[in-house]
């Protein structure tokens, strides 16, 4: 551990970290090939080391909105992992159901690393407020805080005036939690009277955090640093004191695709957060999360040298339903592959005289009435529907991750 930062891979440059994570992959595609039956059947056409983006770009989407349903079809993973017998640890259930492992491997899920960013040093003390109950979230706040050296309390969901008697009696150095629950916390902290202040830095995920929550914390001494996780992958990224942006974990390769399809988006640009896990317990490929964010220009001012993205910025499951029929972004995404010429598209859903329209916006230079009556015939052929086209100009649809924008009025 270094001074500030967790370890030496936060500093390393963005080419050596970039050729050593790719040579990780290859490994984790052979070894997933090799142990992983879901993988086995879902990489068998690709024969070729995965070594560079532009063939991991080319590999499926294993979707997190697909997992109950697999699961059920081969418990308790999906054949996403061949993890059992002594070296599973424990199978967590999280909303869904979905089943999630986990293994004796140090730090499993790398939140050592956003504790570290988040202030909390070897020796401390740390408030665990996230669940214990089923899902991972308690457990993964504890493997790292144990590969840190911190103590823990694991004080889990609830009973909030224990919570504060046991922090006034105790005195952590910091909480962990969602920001909603700790703000119930300090309320009935202040309403009872209790010395709550030896709270000096919180780690909160789950929820969003207000600015203006965040500023009444550090008024009072409590400085506050926010997370990116999910039960499947651990930790996706993370803020620094910097606070520009979040700085993705150093065991993953992230990519930020168009929503409905595998397609990496250009820098700047609102996609689907997919992520690749380097940890060979449960290694999930191209892990499509259905959560919208964007990649930041450069590196974090903290010194730390990863990639950075912007945050949660919603999800990017849009599917809806048009005159009685589903209308997925995969679909979309399909009929804009077929014309190489169009750079992006949208589809519009509006309703008039009680009639439900689409109108699918595409951007390109070379428009036409015989492209417009082409998509048409695809949107047909892909939806099952009929819809509109519109030609706008490259550039000019927003940069919001939506490939379906559902405009009718909630009835």
């Amino acid at each position: 551990m270094h001074e500030d930062h967790f370890d030496s891979l936060e500093i390393r440059s963005p080419k050596e970290r970039e050729i050593e994570q790719l040579q990780t992959l290859a490994r984790q595609v052979a070894h997933a090939r090799t142990t992983a039956p879901a993988y086995t059947e879902l990489l068998q056409s690709f024969s070729e080391p995965v070594n560079n983006r532009e063939q991991l770009a080319k590999l499926p989407l294993t979707r997190k909105s697909e997992l109950t349903a697999r699961q059920q079809q081969q418990l308790p993973f999906a054949g996403l992992t061949a993890l059992a017998g002594p070296e599973l640890t424990h199978i967590f259930v999280s909303p869904g159901p979905i089943y999630e492992p986990g293994s004796a491997r140090r730090d499993f899920w790398s939140f050592g690393r956003c504790l570290f960013a988040a202030g909390f040093r070897r020796g401390e003390l740390l408030h665990n407020c996230f669940s214990y109950h089923f899902t991972p979230a308690g457990v993964m706040v504890e493997s790292g805080a144990q590969a840190l050296g911190c103590t823990v309390i694991p004080a889990g969901t609830g009973n909030t005036e224990l919570q504060v008697s046991t922090i006034a009696d105790l005195k952590p150095n910091g909480y962990v939690g969602t920001p909603s629950f700790l703000k119930i916390i300090l309320a009935k902290g202040d309403e009872s009277g209790s010395d709550l202040s030896s709270l000096k830095k919180a780690l909160v995920s789950g929820e969003y955090l207000p600015p203006a929550l965040r500023d009444s914390w550090r008024e009072r001494g409590i400085e506050t640093l926010q997370c990116y996780a999910t039960a499947d992958l651990g930790l996706i990224a993370y803020e620094s004191p910097a606070r520009e942006g979040m700085i993705v974990d150093e065991r993953i390769i992230l990519e930020i695709v168009r929503p409905g399809t595998g397609d990496p988006v250009p820098e700047g640009e609102v996609g689907e957060v997919v992520v690749t896990s380097l940890n060979p317990d449960y290694p999930l490929i191209r892990f499509a999360t259905g959560d919208l964010s964007a990649i930041l220009p450069g590196c974090s001012p903290c010194g730390r040298t990863n990639l950075r993205i912007k945050g949660w910025l919603g999800r990017a499951d849009q599917t809806t339903k048009v005159r009685g029929m589903f209308v997925h972004p995969e679909q979309v995404g399909k009929i804009l592959k077929r014309y190489p010429a169009i750079s992006k598209g949208r589809l519009l859903i509006s309703r008039e005289n009680d009639l439900d329209r689409m109108l699918l916006q595409c951007e390109t230079p070379n428009g036409g009435a015989a492209l417009a009556e082409q998509l048409k015939e695809s949107i047909r052929d892909v939806c099952k529907l009929r819809g509109e086209v519109e030609f706008v100009a490259v550039g000019s649809l927003p940069n919001d991750g939506k490939v379906i924008d559902d405009q009718r009025p909630i009835e």
